[in-house]
């Protein structure tokens, strides 16, 4: 069974609406969600809020938050996480924000990833440290671990 498949199945046991914010991914996760078959009954919509000004105008992800943390941060993937349920009718939201590469800093470094799970008023969040894999080899496993993230909490 595949993982998406797995996330479509609770969701409907649980009788739940998911919602998810990506930006490196830029909609992998949904891709991945709506390529199955009656997908429809448990995704309720998806932001890929890939600049900054997305995060804030769709998410409204605080511009202050930004500031300090960087967009590549826990505090903007919690953000964006309750922004996607603010801005839906899901009751669950997967938030993914990253740096794929090429690129990074040693501050950020590429394959860096912090995602964020809200469900009610309870956001959690943690960053994964790919490693230089590559874009593809980054984005591939950042949607596969955001949909962990959707399995479990369901």
């Amino acid at each position: 069974m595949s993982l998406a498949r797995d996330v479509l199945e609770k969701a409907a046991a649980a009788q739940m609406m998911i919602t998810a914010a990506e930006s490196c991914t830029g909609g992998m996760v949904m891709a991945a969600l709506t390529d199955i078959p009656g997908s429809s009954s448990v995704v309720e919509r998806g932001f890929v809020t890939y600049s900054n000004a997305a995060k804030t105008e769709m998410l409204g992800v605080k511009p202050a938050t930004l500031a300090a943390h960087g967009a590549v941060s826990e505090e903007v993937a919690a953000e964006m996480a309750r922004g996607a349920l603010a801005a839906s009718q899901a009751q669950l939201a997967v938030s993914i924000t990253g740096i794929a590469g090429p690129g990074g800093s040693e501050h950020k470094p590429e394959g860096r990833v912090c995602f964020g799970v809200a469900r009610s008023e309870t956001v959690q969040t943690k960053t994964v440290e790919f490693g230089a894999r590559g874009r593809d080899n980054v984005r591939v496993a950042a949607r596969d671990h955001a949909l962990r993230l959707l399995r479990d909490e369901l």
